[in-house]
This record gives structure tokens, sequence and C-alpha cells, in this order.
């Protein structure tokens, strides 16, 4: 009888022991993971962003036993090598990267009136910063002789056009790139990489991008899903994200994991 209850209890955390990284994590999606994997088991998460009080509220709201907070700009390599390398040293490996900092369009951005330096700050966080994050979580797991999993945020906008915020959906399209050449190199370490792409969604920094509250971004969203009755929220992402990192999906690599309720192309 003892022996069905911790088989119980193991299968009930996914994450037991894990040490993860968690980058935009002191809001939205990256927030609903953090907690997700504390919940999980994991022995420690570090909340990596730029909010700072805000992270260190979310770390706080956690428990600092196994969540903590680092400031790290993902634009600037040397601060996500050491945010890297001081959670190694801290707590003697990394299992889990989710490399989900990212920014939204500032502007239109169609092509005809395309800001490229407006293009080079979005690519700076998306495309540079997502590329060096999965970078040293690499080299550390290979390192450390860890087989580690790595997500990548992507977006519905990584497989389809859209009529403005081109920047964005160019920089999304190449994090599937990025995940699919890494998932190929790694696999030979026993490391996946995969990406979890949602439909658009109400988040803190979306709301505020677009000057809306939660509830009238949600229903500009609705018209982009064919899937009715459901709002997809930051959690729900965050089930996606836990299935990619656990062992429910072992032999899932190079995969894109779209959470987009059979998304609808608008035109």
């Amino acid at each position: 009888m003892a022996e069905s209850t911790s088989t119980t209890t193991t299968t009930a955390l996914r994450l037991k022991d894990k040490v993860a990284i968690v980058t935009g994590g002191a809001s939205g999606i990256g927030e609903a993971t953090a907690r997700l994997f504390a919940e999980e088991g994991a022995r420690m998460v570090v909340i990596a962003d730029i909010q700072d009080e805000l992270g260190k509220e979310v770390a706080a709201s956690i428990g600092g036993d196994r969540c903590s907070y680092f400031h790290c700009d993902v634009t600037d390599e040397d601060e996500v090598q050491s945010l890297v390398q001081s959670t190694v040293k801290a707590y003697r490996q990394l299992d889990i990267m989710f490399s989900n900092a990212g920014i939204l369009s500032l502007s239109h951005q169609t092509v005809p009136e395309l800001n490229l330096s407006q293009l080079d700050r979005l690519f700076a966080v998306n495309v540079r910063g997502m590329a060096a994050c999965v970078k040293q979580a690499a080299r550390a797991m290979v390192e450390g002789r860890v087989r580690g999993n790595i997500v990548c945020s992507g977006s519905v906008g990584g497989s389809h056009g859209a009529l403005a915020s081109t920047d964005y959906i160019m920089s999304k399209h190449a994090v599937l790139g990025l995940m699919r050449s890494a998932s190929m190199q790694l696999a030979e370490h026993g490391i996946r990489v995969n990406c979890v792409s949602p439909n658009g969604l109400a988040t803190p920094l979306t709301c505020k991008l677009k000057g809306m509250r939660e509830e009238e971004v949600q229903e500009v969203y609705k018209k982009f899903a064919r899937l009715q009755g459901v709002v997809l929220t930051p959690k729900q992402v965050a089930n996606a994200v836990l299935f990619l990192v656990s062992d429910d999906s072992a032999f899932v690599t190079g995969h894109d994991l779209m959470v987009d309720g059979g998304f609808v192309h608008n035109h």
C-alpha cells in the first residue's frame, strides 16, 4: 500500500528536483509557467526579467526556497551567460530553459513603412536574445551531462504571414529555425528542444501596449480562433510548456506545439 502512495506522489510531481530558468518570468506566460513549475515540484525556478520589482514579488509569492529572481536583459549575452552560470553554480545543474522573453511590434510595421531601427530593437530581444538563451542553456546542459529540455516561445505568427507587425512575424519565423536546428544538433546529447506557439492572448504587456483592459484584449483576439467557449490564458500556455519539459513528451523534439484554438487567418 505504501508503495502505491509513493508512486502516486512521484507521478503527481512532474518536475521533481528539476532546476529551471524562465526568461520573461515576471508577468504573463512566464509568470504562469514559473508558478506551475514550482507546483510541479521543481527544486528551483529562476525567474529572469528586466521588470525587477515585479519579478521579485512573483519570486517571493512562490517562495524563496523554490524561486529566485535574477535581473537579465536577454539582448546582452554576458547577462544571459551569467544568469545560466550562476544558476548552475548555485543549484548544481540546469534541467530546463523556458526561453520566453519577447516583445511585440511597437508600430504597425507594414513592409512599405518598415521602421528598421524598431525592427533591430525587436530582433535584439526576440531573435538574438532567444539565440543567446538557447546557446547558453545548451552549453550548460552539455557540459553538465544533463538530458535537459529547452522550450522557446513562438507564436502562431511563426507559421503565418500577417497584414501588420512584419518585424514580429519575421522574428517568430526565426525562432522556429533556431529551435529546429538546435533540436537536431543537441539530440545526440539527449537534450530536447521544442517551441510553444500560442494564439494572441491578454498578458499584462499586451494590454499595456494596446492600452486596453484584459477583457477588451480577449475580445480582440477571439476572432482569431475557431474554437469557441474557451478563452486562451497564460495558464493554458504554461500547461503546454509543462508537457514539453516533462517526461510526458520524452520522445518529442523539434516540435512546434500550437496552442491556438484552430487559428483563423484574418484578412
